[in-house]
């Protein structure tokens, strides 16, 4: 009789690649990392492709933390009188922006928004504290989510100061204070806006 011939076992299938999710179909957010540990919880990095969650985080105070930080930006870019309302406009700006952070660094314009973000957030404030009638200043630490918070706002704000006076597109306006920030560079609006409430706070010790 004949020896019956062994039939090799089929080879497992090769699993196929996961696309990843681009925001605009061009930056990788995975590859960026926090390096403020304080800020690490409130700045998210879930990719997307278009950073619009139609107002699902909008419900409870601090669940805006799981809202992505670009959409985060955009939402402050629309707290203007002229922008109010016009999420499209806005997601405009920024995309455009990053296109000119990345022609001009070459780096990823999200690692370079976290950054900012990072050197924008003040550590310091004062508060008021009333004594027999009398108001008193006294410095206290900035909880991490308002460190956020005031980081983004102080963007946002120098961005509409500065495009009433400039000649040049929203975008580049955006992209050079996002730039400056990252930097720490104290002429840009929002680093000396941080520096500022941080000096105030100095003196209320």
């Amino acid at each position: 009789m004949m020896a019956e011939t062994e039939v090799p076992a089929a080879a497992p299938a090769a699993a196929a690649p996961q696309s990843k999710a681009l925001l605009f179909n061009k930056w990788d957010v995975s590859e960026v990392k926090v390096t403020d540990p304080s800020l690490v919880r409130y700045v998210n990095l879930t990719p997307q492709i278009i950073p619009h969650s139609c107002g699902k985080f909008s419900r409870q105070e601090f669940n805006k933390a799981n809202m992505m930080i670009v959409e985060r930006l955009i939402n402050s870019l629309m707290q203007t009188e002229n922008n109010t309302g016009k999420k499209q406009l806005a997601i405009g700006i920024v995309r455009d922006a990053f296109e000119i952070i990345n022609k001009k660094t070459k780096r990823n314009p999200v690692e370079v928004l976290v950054e900012a973000i990072g050197n924008t957030g003040p550590r310091e404030e004062t508060v008021r504290l009333k004594y027999g009638g009398i108001n008193v200043p006294k410095s206290v630490d900035t909880a991490p989510m308002r460190r956020v918070d005031s980081a983004i706002g102080f963007i946002a704000e120098a961005v509409e100061k500065s495009s009433g006076k400039a000649k040049k597109p929203v975008s580049a306006i955006l992209a050079d204070e996002l730039i400056a920030a990252a930097k720490g560079d104290a002429k840009c609006y929002s680093v000396s806006k941080k520096e500022e409430k941080e000096r105030i706070a100095k003196s209320a010790r």
